[in-house]
Formats: structure tokens, C-alpha cells, sequence
């Protein structure tokens, strides 16, 4: 999202939420959002929602998140936190981002 976020950004991440709240309420041991924390970052989505999902997951879903800079309060809710080091990216090659991997 070089240019920033667009309308589509904000259909697509609020469909996604939506679709984590529906997860939880299934039942689900497992919920994986990738990504998630990058929203926060170009306010696609507001920290206070993260936090209401990781509320909601504490002592009975594994909740994954991945992103970049996550904010104190939801490293400090985490059982969990690590930080990856991207040695090579092939963005930084030229590549254009790919369904299924990049988004």
C-alpha cells in the first residue's frame, strides 16, 4: 500500500474482523490473522478492535497475528511475541504482490 490505503482496504479488513468474530463464535481453537497488525499501522483498522479480538481469544483460542510495530498494549496482552528479520524480499526485487501470499 505504498499509495495508502484504499476503500476496498478498509471492506476487506472490516470483512476480515467480522469473519474473526464469526470464527470465535463457531468455536475455532485457531485463529490466524495474518497481518492484522499492519492494519493499525495505515488505520485500516483501529487498535481497540485488535484488542477486542485478542480479549475475546485469551484463555480460549490461540490467536496468531502477524505485522509489523504492534503497539505496547497488545504486546503486552500477547503470550507470545516474536520479531522476524526479513533478510530478502522479492518486493524489493521488482515483484509485484501475489494472491495467496503477499495478500
Amino acid at each position: 500500500m505504498t499509495s495508502g490505503p484504499r476503500p476496498i482496504h478498509y471492506e476487506h479488513a472490516a470483512k476480515a474482523l467480522d469473519f474473526a468474530f464469526e470464527a470465535i463464535a463457531r468455536g475455532t481453537n485457531l485463529l490466524i490473522c495474518d497481518e492484522i497488525l499492519d492494519t493499525i499501522i495505515f488505520n485500516v483498522l483501529q487498535k481497540e478492535q485488535i484488542l477486542k479480538l485478542i480479549k475475546e481469544c485469551k484463555h480460549k483460542i490461540e490467536l496468531v497475528m502477524t505485522g509489523i510495530n504492534a503497539p505496547a498494549e497488545i504486546m503486552e496482552m500477547a503470550d507470545y511475541v516474536t520479531e522476524l528479520v526479513q533478510v530478502k524480499h522479492a518486493y524489493y526485487s521488482g515483484a509485484r504482490a501475489r494472491k495467496g501470499i503477499e495478500y
